[in-house]
């Protein structure tokens, strides 16, 4: 990645067609989908995206179907982290794959477009295996990009 900061990828990045892309790959799966941007830390990237994955509450999602996309722009780094129920179903591969094309397009410094790409592939693969049910489907977590409180 090189964005060497969070409040730059905060500039950098397009939230609003980043919002745009979980509401459309959320629209038709029961699976929720949330993006994190985390400030400088030590420690494992992974531990700090399965906290962050906690603290937004992707287990509570009924199928335990949530994704969550968590990003270290100081350390340029990231993880995408899928629940219980999707990673069934999809396997390590997959989330390789979607890093990848996080990688590729983060290297170009193409950081809304390697969102928006990755967000619709979850969402394709969420929506394969946990259709919605209009009747009854609730947007169980915000669309809002988290930047610990800060704009989103």
């Amino acid at each position: 990645m090189t964005v060497h900061s969070r409040a730059k990828l905060m500039r950098t990045i397009d939230v609003e067609r980043v919002k745009a892309a979980i509401a459309e790959a959320e629209r038709a799966t029961s699976g929720e989908v949330r993006v994190s941007v985390a400030r400088f830390f030590w420690g494992s990237v992974r531990r700090a995206a399965e906290s962050a994955f906690a603290r937004l509450g992707m287990a509570a999602t009924k199928e335990r179907n949530g994704v969550l996309f968590f990003i270290v722009p100081a350390r340029k780094k990231f993880v995408v982290l899928g629940d219980e129920g999707i990673h069934a179903k999809v396997g390590q591969e997959f989330w390789d794959r979607v890093a990848g094309l996080m990688s590729g397009r983060f290297r170009k410094g193409e950081f809304t477009e390697g969102l928006v790409e990755a967000i619709g592939e979850a969402g394709r693969q969420l929506a394969a295996y946990f259709p919605c049910d209009l009747a009854t489907d609730v947007n169980e977590l915000t669309d809002d990009v988290d930047f610990g409180g800060k704009r989103g």
